[in-house]
């Protein structure tokens, strides 16, 4: 099991109200599983994204992430772990303009200290990875959307990290880049990626594995995708 949430709340405070988000969420994750995390805006899944990717903490309850407890960790230490452990892709690109692909795949290698030569050859591997060797050298403005977010994703992913979070991956993006971002992303995944994707559209999370829905702070029925079923 690679994460695991018992029984997380979530509550913010509103003035003297206290205004609660999550209520006893609890999600386990096995390696190299791909599930996507569903519901409308105001359901709570950003915030939830926020605990599993340790932006946030939670206010009660358990989550521990490749068998190392997350609670009450240090500001420095939920720093590390989202460097070593976390690859976050998001809805916007958050790309930097006047670097070019390879050196936006850099950078969390940089934070990490990895020397220059191996920055470098490990942020190609990443792009080749992505689909991208011939586009090494081209800054974001030479790149298409899709582009973009491939940069992105072999941003996310030239760490090795123990988990990809996905937030709206395909938000920002045409239908058919869309889809080739989700056939990416299950490419990864057959590779041995842990995916977990946080999204309110149900055509994206029809390729992942389970499903689940979150509603008002809490978890709905769960199902396996179409495909599984049809498989089986």
């Amino acid at each position: 099991m690679i994460l695991e949430l018992q029984h997380i709340d979530k509550t913010y405070l509103q003035g003297k109200m206290e205004v609660p988000v999550l209520k006893d969420i609890s999600l386990s994750v096995d390696t190299g599983e791909y599930v996507a995390i569903m519901g409308p805006s105001g359901s709570g899944k950003t915030t939830l994204m926020n605990i599993i990717g340790c932006l946030d903490l939670p206010t009660a309850g358990t989550y521990s992430l490749a068998g190392e407890n997350i609670i009450g960790s240090s500001e420095s230490k939920l720093s590390e772990i989202r460097l070593n452990s976390i690859g976050f892709v998001f809805q916007s690109f958050h790309l930097l303009p006047r670097q070019s692909a390879a050196e936006n795949v850099a950078l969390p290698l940089l934070y990490a200290g990895v020397p220059r030569k191996q920055r470098r050859e490990r942020a190609i591997r990443a792009l080749e990875r992505v689909g991208l060797g011939d586009r090494v050298d081209f800054k974001p403005n030479q790149l298409s959307g899709g582009q973009c977010q491939r940069v992105a994703i072999a941003r996310a992913i030239v760490n090795n990290p123990k988990i990809l979070l996905a937030d709206e991956p395909t938000g920002a993006l045409d239908s058919q880049s869309g889809s080739q971002i989700m056939e990416l992303f299950q490419m990864l995944n057959e590779e041995g990626v842990t995916i977990v994707m946080i999204t309110h559209d149900s055509d994206v999370a029809s390729h992942a594995k389970r499903i689940l829905h979150i509603r008002d702070g809490r978890f709905a029925e769960q199902h396996e995708t179409a495909e599984t079923e049809v498989t089986s």
